[in-house]
């Protein structure tokens, strides 16, 4: 089976959310809206199945290994209704003005979650539909851990490792360094694996791709004044819509993905032979 010390890896991206998100989140438990509750439970126990998952399947627990992946189907409109939520705060907090850093970041974050959205939408879609082929199955549920990357490991940049931000923005554009730089790393992260077996690469070429998205357009974000117009008017929506639009989504990429990855034929010569 491939990547055998997977749950290492995942192991190791909870550990950053846990750093990461200790001075914002879990310090401060009681006093953070609904929002990041969803957003973090879910994000999570995304992580945690993914770890049962990699566990599972190299001990030969197939059986349990379905039915965990077919929890998933349940976990998943979850996890993109917790990046809706998020976004919604952020366009809040923006249009409220709660803060300069607010007023720079804030259509950068919500158009940096939805990219992500789109990316885990993809990922989980890719990995539905290749499940009969484990390497790029794997590869693609894999991935996933990396498109968040940023978010925590840019605030374990900012807290503990200032010295790794060698762009070295002023002011509230700091945290739009840390971000790309994350982002860099994860994608240096995903092309090394990519390299050691392009045949199966494809998850990883997907996933670098996203994250350079996510790069370069959360930084320049700031910078054009139409997105904030934008971003205000996504305010303005019901979150009660925008959230249906997240679960729906969840739901139909995961049903898409499951049919797509049924309707696998069987070669024609295999056919033949057993049928003789």
């Amino acid at each position: 089976m491939p990547y055998r010390h997977a749950h290492y890896f995942v192991g190791f991206v909870l550990l950053v959310i846990l750093g990461g998100f200790w001075a914002s989140y879990w310090s401060a438990i009681g006093d953070v809206p609904l929002a990041f509750h969803l957003h973090a439970m879910s994000s999570s126990t995304w992580l945690l199945l993914l770890i049962v998952q990699s566990v599972t399947i190299h001990r030969r627990m197939n059986g349990f290994h379905k039915q965990m992946g077919q929890a998933s189907f349940v976990l998943f409109p979850f996890l993109i209704l917790g990046f809706m939520m998020i976004i919604d705060v952020t366009a809040q907090r923006y249009t409220n003005a709660r803060s300069p850093f607010a007023l720079h970041n804030g259509p950068s974050f919500g158009i940096g979650m939805a990219i992500a959205i789109v990316a885990y939408l993809t990922l989980y879609y890719q990995a539905l539909k290749t499940r009969r082929n484990v390497r790029l199955h794997a590869g693609y549920m894999l991935a996933t851990p990396l498109i968040l990357f940023e978010s925590p490991f840019s605030r374990v940049m900012e807290q503990f490792l200032p010295w790794i931000n060698f762009i070295g923005s002023e002011g509230p554009q700091a945290v739009q360094d840390t971000i790309a730089i994350s982002d860099a790393m994860g994608v240096i992260f995903a092309m090394t694996l990519y390299f050691m077996d392009r045949k199966h690469g494809a998850p990883w070429l997907v996933a670098s791709a996203f994250m350079a998205l996510q790069a370069v357009v959360m930084w320049f974000a700031p910078f054009v004044p139409e997105l904030g117009l934008l971003f205000s008017a996504y305010a303005q929506m019901p979150l009660a819509i925008t959230a249906s639009a997240g679960i729906a989504a969840g739901v139909l990429v995961a049903w898409l993905g499951w049919r797509a990855g049924g309707n696998t034929k069987r070669p024609v010569a295999k056919l033949a032979v057993e049928s003789g």
